[in-house]
């Protein structure tokens, strides 16, 4: 089934009451049939719900739908996309391992990667995600992922997928792609190679700003690469926390079993029933969604590119933009709605930024309504000017996330914002 049909059906079997909307399980707990059943359970012996920290009915039909049209084998929701992240490099690394990351990331992920973590003893190497040509100069026994955007926020540079892929491959070490702005729709990560992706659902998935969120979808190859690598010991080795568990061992996909096993039980990043909710109903209509915030975002970016005030406009489907070649070849059905631009310096881009009506100055994206903000002051504000410029964030850059409204309304309040 396509994409659209498997977000409006996919992993709900309606129950007793026959309800056509997937029901809110809001209960932190679960009665087992009996203490035999209860033990079976926590053996692992039977799978079925425990406790709502490791899962819920809810969640579990959000985490069905995301990995069918993501095209993973599995999933696990958390309560929001900077956890998903955590969650997924808490899973792989430990003290004295190393990271390599995109240089042009969200800044929360540059701050998480770059300092947070640091104090765990696992340090970041940062590459160019546009070529990948000097990843390998970075990798040693201790790499343990690779980590990137698929459409960089807010530099909207898209990744060398080809490049990435084929030496990490090579290395058999695991990549985690941030498909936050892109979404499923428009870009698949794991049918170009990839092993891992992650999502802030807050943002498109949700979209219209109601609910924190993230995702961490498994895919196929991922099994591979950690059963009997050395990279992973501890996926095939005895879990002392878990009674000598080798996750490797499990007929579940092991990342998985042991982010719900380990990662949840112990650090807790679990989402609101509520949400996952609010999730499914996002995910319904966001192959609909995406493609107008496309459209509109496209119709936006060539009015800019033509205004003699905007020096810079950064978007992929421009074609004279330096990503052109890559987002034709990778993306299809648009580029979404997230787009930046440089004008002549910080007090004209907070001028702008002020200046509009319809536009609402808002740190978020991929909401229904259009938002705008100034990056360098606020979502990237705690990088230092050597990470701004590697990021390709200047004082000038001005995001905008191009809503549902009617794209000639917008561009009129921008040309009035500009002036």
């Amino acid at each position: 089934m396509t994409d659209q049909t498997n977000a409006l059906h996919f992993g709900y079997e309606k129950d007793s009451q026959g309800t056509m909307v997937v029901p809110i399980y809001m209960s932190t707990a679960y009665e087992f049939k009996n203490s035999e059943h209860a033990a079976n359970l926590f053996n692992l012996k039977e799978l079925g719900n425990i406790y709502t920290r490791l899962m819920n009915p809810t969640s579990a039909v959000f985490e069905k739908r995301f990995a069918q049209i993501e095209g993973g084998v599995a999933a696990i929701a958390t309560a929001s996309g900077m956890s998903a992240i955590f969650s997924t490099i808490v899973n792989l690394c430990e003290s004295g391992d190393n990271i390599l990351v995109a240089s042009a990331v969200y800044g929360g992920t540059s701050t998480l990667t770059s300092h947070t973590i640091k104090r765990m003893g696992i340090e970041a190497r940062t590459f160019d995600v546009s070529n990948g040509l000097n990843l390998e100069e970075l990798i040693d026994k201790k790499t343990k992922l690779i980590l990137f955007e698929s459409l960089s926020n807010p530099s909207l540079s898209v990744a060398d997928f080809d490049t990435i892929v084929e030496i990490a491959n090579r290395y058999n070490i695991i990549t985690v792609v941030d498909n936050t702005v892109a979404t499923p729709v428009l870009c698949k990560p794991i049918e170009l190679g990839c092993d891992i992706v992650v999502h802030s659902t807050s943002k498109y998935t949700g979209g219209q700003g109601l609910a924190l969120g993230g995702i961490i979808v498994e895919g196929e190859s991922c099994e591979a690469k950690i059963k009997n690598n050395p990279r992973y010991n501890h996926f095939n080795e005895p879990d002392e926390s878990y009674h000598g568990l080798i996750y490797t061992q499990l007929p579940f996909p092991s990342f998985t079993m042991r982010i719900l096993l380990c990662v949840l039980r112990d650090l807790g990043a679990t989402p609101s029933p509520f949400n996952s909710w609010l999730m499914i109903q996002g995910l319904e209509t966001l192959s609909l969604r995406i493609k107008e915030h496309s459209k509109n975002a496209l119709k936006i970016a060539q009015f800019l590119d033509n205004h003699p005030k905007i020096k810079k406009v950064n978007y992929p489907l421009l074609q004279s933009d330096a990503n052109y070649e890559k987002v034709v070849k990778y993306f299809k059905d648009g580029a979404s709605g997230l787009l930046s631009f440089e004008v002549e310096d910080y007090d004209t881009a907070h001028k702008i930024a002020d200046g509009t009506d319809i536009f609402s100055v808002v740190v978020n994206i991929g909401d229904s309504k259009s938002l705008i903000v100034h990056p360098a002051s606020t979502t990237h504000q705690q990088l230092s000017k050597d990470e701004l410029i590697s990021a390709g964030i200047s004082d000038s850059l001005v995001r905008l996330s191009i809503g549902l409204e009617d794209a000639d309304d917008l561009i009129a309040d921008l040309e009035k914002a500009i002036g």
